[in-house]
């Protein structure tokens, strides 16, 4: 068998399509999709220049798929990898993650979907041990919801294209500063988002304090068409200005989020939140939300 890894900067629209089945192969078959949204917007639009898709073929076939993110130069490459159901256990996973060795000096880290044992087996081959944890946490929709009150002196409204952009952006960067992958988001790709199928202004709620974007949630909706699973709401982000903060604004939009969820008919709504972030933690399940699923990032040890 004729196995060999290309490295590529941008794919081509034949190479992007295999990927893609590929990826879709993968969460048919584990339940969970293996790369994260901003790795998907990558694939089909472009953007992060100093990324890298990883192609591995065997006798010509596409068998595995790697992402790296080499943009975070304190903490070291983010990678998200994928090896083809109908291709596992036959060494492809060793040899992809080999070649990203060598792509990031050795240094990556590495996020794994779901906590499958199959990607622990792989990280521990490597000498990587868990960095860190990402919860997903889901509540029902038929399950009574506190009624929310704003701060005084707080409005909410929905969001405009082609008018908040800025503002959002602004209060989005001084929210997460401390966040790396929310933190970054640039106009790009904050526009992309607005391309994409599920994208609602009718779900983003704006908080203001006068003129002054205080906080905001905005909200998702996963559609039914793929992979057999119902709609389901989720709490894409909130955020609040640091001058805020302490003031009950965020669980107000979380509660105008869920309600506005609740409204179009959904059973269930999820978010993702760091296992480490126990003070948000508390709150959702004070919400009412409990653990579903993890995401692991492994790295060396």
């Amino acid at each position: 068998m004729s196995v060999h890894v290309k490295v590529r900067e941008r794919l081509d629209d034949a190479e992007i399509a295999e990927v893609l089945g590929l990826v879709e192969a993968a969460t048919d078959a584990d339940g969970v999709r293996p790369l994260n949204e901003h790795v998907m917007l990558h694939l089909r639009y472009g953007g992060d220049p100093q990324a890298r898709s990883l192609l591995l073929e065997a006798d010509g076939t596409l068998v595995g798929y790697a992402h790296v993110d080499p943009t975070d130069e304190v903490e070291g490459p983010s990678v998200e990898l994928a090896v083809h159901p109908g291709h596992r256990r036959q060494g492809h996973g060793t040899r992809l993650l080999s070649s990203v060795m060598e792509l990031t000096g050795g240094r990556p880290r590495l996020w794994a979907h779901g906590d499958h044992a199959g990607a622990e087996e792989l990280a521990a081959k490597f000498g990587f041990e868990r960095v860190r944890s990402l919860w997903q946490m889901r509540r029902s929709l038929f399950a009574p919801l506190t009624a929310f009150t704003l701060p005084d002196g707080v409005r909410l409204r929905t969001f405009v294209p082609g008018q908040d952009e800025e503002a959002w952006l602004k209060v989005n960067s001084a929210a997460f500063a401390h966040h790396p992958e929310q933190g970054a988001w640039t106009m790009d790709d904050l526009l992309r988002r607005e391309q994409e199928p599920w994208f609602d202004p009718e779900g983003f709620f704006l908080a203001f304090r006068g003129d002054r974007l205080a906080g905001f949630h905005w909200t998702k909706i996963h559609g039914s068409t793929s992979h057999g699973h119902e709609p389901v709401g989720e709490v894409y982000v909130v955020g609040v200005d640091p001058t805020q903060q302490g003031t009950g604004l965020g669980k107000a939009l979380t509660l105008a989020g869920l309600c506005h969820l609740r409204s179009r008919g959904l059973a269930q709504v999820m978010l993702y939140v760091d296992e480490a972030n126990t003070a948000a933690i508390r709150v959702y399940e004070s919400l009412g939300f409990n653990r579903w699923d993890v995401d692991v990032m492994y790295g060396p040890a």
